[in-house]
């Protein structure tokens, strides 16, 4: 069966938006870079190389790939595209960006949106505020939301509220502080589901609780060491059960992945990934997994 409410089934079809649409030339990221807090600025060849490599990835799924047009209003940041809108079975939540400059992407993925034909099943509104990276799936009717600089309290009570009856529980999870509000800090920093029954997470910034009640459901807990952390170890896509994707440069995460019986596929992320603080969750928008 077919679902928008899931993070770990087979990827049916997804949203992209292509680098050359978001960060649009070398002098628009010369520009924009230090404003959004990217590390460093992207090189635009490379980041185009590295982005081609990874629609193959998530192509040779057989998945169809939708790609958002450039939109005026945005940004470099849009090319992480599951941050403006959360996926349900009912239709797309659009969100309200915690991130001052991302507050045009919304608007502008509702237009592709409605163009292909995927209805809007409601809007975040004042003073809420909810990220989709902020938004995780734990299965089709449970879904666990970070309370943090991004996602407060009022964005996380319209989205249970829209959800209605479509869910069992929302579970919000409180996020710490780590490196304040400027920081790229989303629940999907600290959790990455893989199975069912099988996620990798970096426990040293998870709650008590949260990680208390993965284990109650029976999940098994990949840790990624500390070391492994900044180079978004925890940040890995699900496009089937146990197989993913993640970016290069995290042996012992990998391996520890592959023990739990999982395949796992790489790409070079240093432009398109490590420098914006998005991996391979933040670069796709689910719409159906089966």
């Amino acid at each position: 069966m077919s679902t928008s409410q899931s993070e770990v089934g087979s990827l049916r079809r997804l949203v992209l938006k292509h680098v050359r649409d978001a960060f649009t030339d070398q002098a628009v990221i010369e520009r924009e870079w230090r404003n959004l807090n990217f590390t460093s600025p992207p090189d635009w060849s490379r980041a185009i190389d590295q982005y081609d490599r990874f629609v193959g990835l998530v192509s040779g799924t057989g998945a169809a790939v939708e790609f958002l047009p450039a939109a005026p209003g945005t940004g470099m940041d849009s090319v992480y595209v599951r941050d403006a809108s959360v996926i349900t079975d009912r239709g797309a939540v659009l969100c309200r960006m915690g991130k001052p400059q991302r507050e045009g992407e919304p608007s502008a993925q509702e237009a592709a949106y409605r163009a292909l034909g995927i209805p809007i099943l409601g809007v975040i509104q004042p003073p809420g505020r909810l990220e989709g990276g902020d938004v995780v799936w734990l299965d089709q009717r449970t879904v666990a939301v970070g309370r943090g600089y991004r996602t407060n309290a009022e964005g996380i009570g319209q989205l249970h509220e829209l959800l209605g009856d479509a869910v069992d529980e929302v579970i919000a999870v409180a996020l710490p502080h780590w490196r304040g509000p400027e920081d790229v800090f989303h629940l999907m920093s600290i959790i990455s589901p893989v199975d069912t029954d099988l996620a990798v997470v970096f426990s040293p910034l998870m709650s008590v609780p949260f990680r208390q009640r993965l284990v109650e459901r029976g999940t098994t807990l990949i840790e990624v060491p500390d070391d492994e952390f900044e180079s978004m170890g925890v940040n890995v896509l699900a496009i089937a059960p146990r197989k993913c994707v993640m970016v290069a440069g995290n042996p012992r995460t990998r391996a520890a992945l592959e023990r739990a019986g999982a395949e796992v596929f790489e790409y070079d992320g240093s432009e398109i990934s490590l420098k914006g603080g998005g991996g391979p969750t933040c670069l796709t928008r689910p719409l159906g997994r089966g």
